[in-house]
Parts: structure tokens; sequence; C-alpha cells
């Protein structure tokens, strides 16, 4: 089958009606969430029997094959069978309705057992040979998409396109420009191939390296945007919210100073009123209209992606309140993400560790380079991640944390 291209979207009709955001089903047990789990940090697991070693789908509580409940999560060898497909042409649930013809297929994997799949348009038909991957819906969900050999990826289907937030034609807002991550970010946006990308800046006195270029890339804007002021977030949101389609918030405000390291609280308040407050400023500013304009065509609103810091997982007492003011950004955010879910929005939360910039001039390596960060973010829209943790300091911390939380706690103490 050959596949509709994907091409910038015309200049919408004011008089057409706008689609109101409808999801696709969204019930999951708790024992299927597991896949979402697993679908939100960019992987393919699937059950497996402990006892017999058979996989298991869809996700259950006792082993089909020797009735255990002995069963483990693992990734799974996505390669399969293309057993057969079909058009869907009419369906029940609005969001299918909306968006039929849909192609569904029935794939038995290597691993051994049969799943029910999405196809792109360019898929094969069966049978044939395709690579599996797990991908989150509008609603959140997971779901699996099989592709063939050399195919393209689901963001140039128009249907498939809704499971990703790549920013291909669409409208960027980067909430703080000026910084090394802020400027990364601007840039691998406009070589992805958005449309416009507004670059947030609270101070114009401010003249830092590489910021002349920046703001020169083709497709930028230069915008004031102070997220410490209300008034200044408003006033932005009144001028472009109805046109933002992803907002990447890199604002962030980082002193290095244990618990008693520094007297006053003020620097934590000032960290506080960046990482979090100003985070929760963007959301009541953006939120509501990102939330509405979830369905408006094909590039409508689809991510909100938050710079935080693997500290604020776990607190690291040599920066003890800016993981304070990470850990409530990222409260803040969670409830952003149910928030925004109700659109079919995606929120994704980025924890790398320590950047190579001015405020860890005196930490030792490994550090994340800017424009690592940025391509780190930029996979996630290209994908469907909701929680990045980029660099090998965020995956060792993370790694400790899901093993024994105290010994992590204890060992940061140190």
């Amino acid at each position: 089958m050959t596949m509709a291209k994907i091409t910038r979207p015309k200049r919408k009709n004011p008089i057409l009606r706008s689609r109101i955001p409808t999801l696709p089903p969204d019930r999951r047990s708790r024992t299927a969430l597991g896949l979402v789990r697993a679908a939100a940090l960019g992987r393919f697991e699937l059950q497996h029997c402990l006892e017999c070693g058979a996989v298991q789908y869809p996700p259950r509580d006792a082993c089909a094959a020797c009735l255990s409940d002995r069963l483990e999560w693992r990734e799974t060898n996505p390669n399969g069978d293309l057993l057969a497909d079909t058009v869907v042409h009419h369906s029940q649930e609005l969001y299918f309705r909306e968006r039929a013809p849909w192609r569904t297929g029935l794939v038995r994997l290597d691993a051994g057992a049969t799943v029910v799949v999405h196809l792109p348009d360019d898929a094969p038909r069966a049978p044939a040979r395709v690579t599996l991957s797990a991908m989150l819906d509008r609603a959140g969900q997971a779901v699996l998409v099989a592709r063939g050999a050399g195919a393209g990826t689901p963001a140039d289907d128009p249907k498939l396109r809704e499971l990703t937030a790549d920013p291909r034609f669409r409208k960027c807002l980067v909430t703080d420009a000026k910084s090394p991550v802020g400027q990364a970010m601007v840039k691998a946006l406009v070589e992805a191939g958005a449309d416009i990308v507004w670059a947030g800046q609270c101070e114009p006195w401010k003249d830092p390296p590489g910021w002349a270029a920046t703001r020169a890339l083709p497709g930028v804007t230069e915008v004031p945007l102070d997220v410490t002021d209300s008034r200044s977030v408003d006033e932005l949101a009144g001028e472009i919210g109805f046109k933002v389609d992803i907002v990447v918030n890199t604002a962030g405000y980082h002193r290095i100073h244990s618990l008693f390291g520094r007297a006053g609280v003020e620097t934590a308040q000032a960290e506080m009123e960046v990482n979090a407050f100003g985070l929760l400023r963007l959301a009541k500013a953006f939120g509501p209209v990102l939330r509405a304009r979830g369905a408006d065509g094909q590039s409508s609103a689809v991510a909100w992606v938050n710079l935080l810091s693997i500290y604020a997982i776990a607190n690291f007492p040599e920066e003890a309140t800016y993981s304070a003011s990470m850990a409530a950004g990222l409260s803040y955010a969670q409830a952003l993400r149910a928030e925004l879910r109700r659109g079919g929005v995606r929120v994704v939360n980025v924890f790398p560790g320590p950047i190579d910039d001015e405020w860890n001039q005196q930490v030792l390596p490994p550090k994340l380079a800017p424009a690592a960060v940025a391509n780190a973010i930029l996979g996630a829209l290209r994908g469907s991640v909701e929680d990045v943790y980029p660099g090998d300091v965020a995956q060792e911390w993370l790694a400790r944390l899901r093993d024994n939380p105290k010994a992590l706690e204890r060992e940061l103490g140190r």
C-alpha cells in the first residue's frame, strides 16, 4: 500500500468546525499498565513466565500455559511474522470513527506470542516480516505498531503521526532560549523542520555566546518571557498561546550549595520561583489552550516538555535546595500530565545528569553536552516517550533507585 505524504498543513478555515479532542479507549487493568511503563521509556516489553518461559499477550495475572503467577516484564524480541491484516472502516469508538479507515493486523512474534498491532499505510501486506514497537496513544495507553523493513517512521503516516509529537511543520515555544540547552533546543527544532520556533528570553541586556547565531536561524522569533512574572507569561500566552503546538520549558535556576552551605533562604526561594512556580505559571497560562487544541488538525497541540534534573527523583545533599525545587517541579509536571492527557497532549519529563554549563564547571565528568540533551528531547518527541533519562549519570541513578532507594539515599548522603 502507498502512504499519503505528510506535508505542511494549509491555513485553517475559520468557518469549518473545529474537531473537539477525543481519546481512544483508555481503560486498562493495573497489570496491563506494565506495557505502558515500558512504552513510556521507549522500550518493548512483554510478560515472561518464570516457570515455563512462555511469553504472554495480552498482559495477565497468570501464565496462559502453566497458570503460574510468577510473571516478569522483560525486553522482548520485537520481530515477527504478520499473519493477517485488515482495514477497519466502521467503529463504535468515536476516536476511530473520525479517523477511519484504520489498518490493523495480527503478528506472531519470534518470542512466541501473537499480538494485535496498528499498521501504517506503508506496512507490507500479510504474510510478511515486521518489527514491532510499543508506543503511547493519545490517551497515554500503550499500543503496538508493526513496520516492515525500510519503512518510514510513524510520524510519516497521517494517522499514526498522532502517536508522536514530531516537531516537523509544528510551532514550538522554547521558554528560555538563551541558556546553553535552550540554544541547542532551538537549533534542534529548526533542523527538525519546525515551522516556527519562539525563542523566549527574559533579560534583553544579556548576550551570551551563541545567542546572536541562535536568534538568526530561519523561522526563529525572539519573544519576551519571564517565568517569574505572571504578567509576562500571561501576555505571551494571549499573543501566541492559540498557535503553539509544542512547549519546551528549558527555564531553570541552578545554584550549588548544601542545606547549611548558605545563610538565609533567598537562593532557595529563587530556585523555587523559576523551577517550580515558573512551571506553574506557564501551565496555568498555556495549558488550557493546548488542551482545547488537542485535535485541531494535522498539526494540533501535541506536547509539553519539562527540563528537570535527575536530582528531582532523589535529593543530592550537595545541591539540596536545587534538588528540592526540581522535585517540586516534577510534582507540578505530573499534575500537568493528568490535565493535558484529557486533550491528548503528551507531557515529556526530562531528567538529565549534570550538564556541561557554567553552573557545573567544577563537576567532574561525565557531563552532558547541551546538544546531547536537546537531541534526547527531540528523540522523545519523534517517538512516544514520556520520561527521558539522558546520560550515564541519570541512567545509573535510575537503576540504583529502582534497586534499593534507601541505599541510594545513604550513598548520596556521603
